[in-house]
């Protein structure tokens, strides 16, 4: 192994940090993103990482996150939770599986182990991919995105957070410093079709959140389409929320058809546009029935 020290004044040594900051704090980190156009900010790097290694990506300059404590953290904000843009899924599930089930049950499928143990929410609505694990139940839930600027922060409704295929507007200049979770009213369920039961790209997912106090649904659709979805007329239906019985066939089959409906998938690699949506009505109807098991239990 060569441990010859480099010269002081090679040029490269100059260069090296030029292209790699590691800020302690937001501030400092959005500051690098306003003074370095083009740097991209790595927190777990299981996504940038990639593109590093296959050559598709060639940042101008990298701002390592993981130094920055407020990102690690997550904190209770009474009716909600704020979990940092850093946190790893690892620690959803461990920590928060209580107050966000259908977070922490997505979280679960994400990868291996030690991709669980690197990942964070943060990287995940960064890349916004439309397969993004995290997304559904995100959707469902109606979290919140707070995003950090020199200018200050913002907060955007994850609904409207996604402008496209792997688009945002998350800004050049802007990082993601958390995500704000109302705590689960009632039963959340999340379910992902794939090839196999993990390490694996969703072929279609979907995510229900019910509010008993609200009388309220909601629901996240995942890679059927441009971007993750909301299923805005199935989340109008009606629930027999006073009757504490059963629910109907016509109204499990109602929902099912509305999921499929709302989604907007096309043809690829991993399945038709035509069997996405099959796989979405099903996967509704199994969230629906299951979730309203676990109310009856709780009612009775």
């Amino acid at each position: 192994m060569n441990t010859q020290l480099k010269d002081p004044n090679d040029v490269s040594v100059g260069r090296t940090k030029e292209m790699f900051h590691r800020p302690t704090d937001i501030e400092e980190a959005v500051s690098c993103l306003a003074a370095h156009p083009g740097a991209v900010p790595i927190a777990g790097g299981t996504d940038v990482m990639v593109g590093v290694n296959y050559r598709r990506l060639r940042p101008a300059a990298m701002i390592d996150l993981t130094g920055v404590v407020e990102l690690r953290e997550w904190s209770d904000e009474g009716d909600a939770i704020r979990i940092g843009a850093g946190v790893p899924y690892a620690r959803i599930i461990d920590d928060l599986g209580g107050v966000l089930p259908g977070l922490a049950a997505a979280s679960r499928t994400v990868g291996s182990p030690q991709i669980r143990n690197r990942g964070t929410l943060g990287g995940n609505l960064a890349t916004a991919s439309p397969a993004g694990d995290a997304h559904p139940p995100l959707l469902a839930a109606g979290a919140k995105v707070e995003i950090a600027s020199t200018a200050g922060r913002r907060t955007v409704p994850a609904a409207d957070f996604y402008t496209g295929p792997k688009r945002s507007v998350l800004a050049e200049s802007e990082l993601i410093a958390a995500v704000i979770v109302p705590k689960a009213a009632g039963p959340q369920q999340f379910l992902k079709v794939g090839n196999r039961g993990a390490m694996v790209i969703s072929v279609c997912s979907f995510a229900l959140s019910l509010d008993v106090e609200g009388r309220a649904v909601g629901a996240g659709i995942g890679s059927a389409g441009p971007t993750p979805l909301r299923a805005t007329e199935a989340e109008s239906i009606e629930l027999p929320w006073d009757k504490s019985g059963p629910l109907g066939d016509e109204t499990v089959e109602r929902f099912g058809a509305l999921v499929a409906e709302a989604a907007r998938p096309i043809d690829d690699v991993r399945g038709t546009a035509a069997y996405r949506r099959h796989a979405l009505a099903v996967c509704a109807r199994r969230a629906l029935l299951r979730a309203w098991k676990e109310l009856l239990c709780d009612w009775n």
